[in-house]
């Protein structure tokens, strides 16, 4: 029976995928967007928001509890005075996982993850109308034709 195994293992043990995920956290927190597996980012996603809403009530009990999973310093200060005024009003889903195809040496998924207040570039759209038009192939009927036109 697979009761209980939502989590994910990472391939790590406890110690070292709490550090892992700390470390992508921190990550996270100071550079409001950082690019990863979709393995690591789907781990990440249930670590850090917790922590995210915890730092929308600023007291020294919730400081110390966050210092408790992310061991920085300098990470807790600006999670409680940046991120959590962006986040004031959200009431959740702080955070945004892009997928960005494979690595290029071991065919790894990746990732783009960010902070969801924090984007300055919107996604270009990728719908059907506004496509480039015409085939995968090199040749045939497609976008060329149109463009000797």
């Amino acid at each position: 029976m697979r009761h209980r195994t939502k989590r994910h293992k990472l391939g790590r043990t406890s110690a070292h995928r709490k550090r892992t995920l700390a470390a992508l956290s921190n990550a996270l927190i100071e550079h409001k967007h950082i690019k990863t597996t979709i393995a690591k980012a789907k781990a990440m996603r249930p670590f850090v928001e917790p922590l995210i809403t915890r730092a929308k009530t600023d007291s020294e009990h919730n400081r110390r509890q966050v210092f408790r999973y992310l061991q920085d310093k300098k990470a807790v200060t600006t999670l409680f005075d940046e991120v959590a005024e962006r986040v004031g009003d959200r009431p959740g889903g702080y955070v945004r996982i892009i997928k960005l195809g494979q690595r290029n040496n071991d065919g790894s998924e990746m990732a783009l993850v960010e902070l969801v207040d924090y984007n300055d570039v919107q996604p270009a759209s990728t719908g059907g109308s506004s496509s480039s038009g015409g085939t995968r192939r090199g040749s045939g009927k497609g976008s060329r034709d149109e463009d000797d036109a």
